[in-house]
């Protein structure tokens, strides 16, 4: 029987019950893809962390319970949280090895920041099936990468939204992100990901690739606050450097343990 150490790290936040709830794991050497997945489904978490420890520093893989993704954001922030408070990892900033080329996180105080690649959006005239999915109308329709961003007048309107899953489903993106102006924050939002098994996400932190550059370019300036209004909100510390990005956050503890299998 193999065992394994597991944390359950809440990113996004200070508090116990908020934020965005990842299972990490520390691996010595890679299991099996298919172990990976079986592990991840059986945490049922938006995400699971396997990381390896490297001769540069760390590699990092992700998955949600039905699929691996090749960048997730809150579940590094709580890997980073385990590798610095957990493991006792020595320095100021980590670099991880990604599907997404390499990612660093530092740490000042009690705040952990991703730096992670910029993403561009290209705006579209319309998204057969966009509207139908979300039951209301964005006023613009980007498509973010992997995902889809769509904008929309103001933050009651995206506290309100009530998508249809399965047919949101069925649009060709990673997920949808919802996002407004604020009058608390510079910016709110949403992301739906019923594709890769996630209905809504609480936090989510690679959304923020191509959020900041969207917002900094409408509000004019480089720095930000944003909060993801989910049920359990997280709050999140936006910059933009250049093609990177900077997205800040806090982090707490809320279970650690050990599986078997």
């Amino acid at each position: 029987m193999n065992s394994l150490k597991i944390y359950h790290v809440n990113a996004f936040s200070a508090n116990p019950f908020s934020g965005n709830p990842a299972a990490v794991i520390p691996l010595d050497f890679w299991l099996s893809d298919a172990i990976m997945q079986q592990i991840a489904a059986q945490n049922n978490l938006s995400e699971t962390a396997f990381f390896v420890k490297t001769s540069e520093g760390f590699h990092i893989r992700w998955f949600t319970p039905n699929v691996e993704v090749n960048l997730c954001g809150h579940a590094t922030l709580a890997s980073a949280y385990v590798i610095f408070e957990i493991l006792g990892f020595q320095g100021d900033t980590l670099v991880f090895e990604s599907k997404s080329g390499l990612l660093s996180v530092s740490r000042t105080n009690e705040d952990f920041y991703l730096n992670f690649p910029a993403v561009i959006s290209e705006e579209l005239k319309s998204l057969e099936g966009i509207e139908q999915a979300m039951n209301a109308t964005p006023v613009q329709i980007f498509r973010a990468g992997d995902d889809v961003l769509i904008i929309f007048e103001n933050e009651t309107q995206v506290s309100s939204l009530n998508p249809d899953f399965g047919l949101l489903s069925k649009i060709d993106a990673r997920g949808i992100i919802a996002s407004s102006r604020s009058d608390k924050y510079d910016f709110i939002c949403r992301f739906f990901g019923p594709k890769v098994g996630v209905n809504e996400d609480p936090v989510t932190g690679s959304a923020f690739t191509k959020l900041i550059p969207y917002w900094s370019a409408i509000l004019g300036k480089v720095e930000m606050n944003a909060c993801q209004i989910s049920k359990r909100r997280g709050d999140v510390s936006c910059e933009l450097l250049d093609d990177r990005v900077l997205i800040g956050g806090k982090a707490n503890l809320y279970l650690q343990g050990e599986i078997s299998f």
